[in-house]
């Protein structure tokens, strides 16, 4: 496994251990002066959606094959897609008056973290099905069928 995912698996885990901390002992979503008592309705998803990311990374660390990835993935986005609709739903905020419609803005932002989880399921599943790795940065493509290697191809004339 290379050094960089495995730091990045760290860093992930680490930072959902923070923000549930922080969420639920100190300071606690309480502090934050825009979310109301309706948070409490929310909660229970939100960190749903925290513990099955810092599972998802601690396990990643161990075994981070495509299916096994894959599989991790689903579960982060449906846990996450899931207390995104809740928050959707419920709307604990309470922004107060401000010449910007917050309450629009959050809405918006809502619709967008919700599509975004319906591509990622799709992305996750034909990942979980092909057992394969999505091409990216730091991944090298692989010649298609029938195509030679590049370093035996007959050099272009000029």
């Amino acid at each position: 496994m290379a050094q960089g995912r495995r730091a990045g698996y760290v860093v992930a885990a680490l930072v959902d251990a923070a923000v549930l901390y922080a969420v639920n002992r100190w300071p606690g979503w309480q502090a934050v002066g825009f979310l109301t008592d309706r948070t409490s309705e929310v909660l229970g998803l939100v960190n749903a959606s925290l513990l099955v990311s810092l599972v998802a990374n601690l396990t990643y660390l161990v075994h981070d094959g495509p299916r096994w990835r894959a599989t991790g993935d689903l579960a982060v986005t449906a846990v996450g897609a899931t207390a995104l609709l809740r928050i959707w739903r419920v709307c604990p905020f309470d922004f107060g008056a401000s010449g910007l419609d917050w309450s629009l803005v959050v809405h918006v932002l809502l619709a967008v973290g919700i599509v975004g989880s319906g591509i990622a399921l799709v992305v996750s599943f034909a990942r979980l099905v092909r057992g394969k790795p999505v091409s990216g940065p730091g991944r090298p493509r692989r010649p298609r069928r029938g195509s030679a290697p590049a370093s035996s191809r007959a050099p272009r004339s000029r």
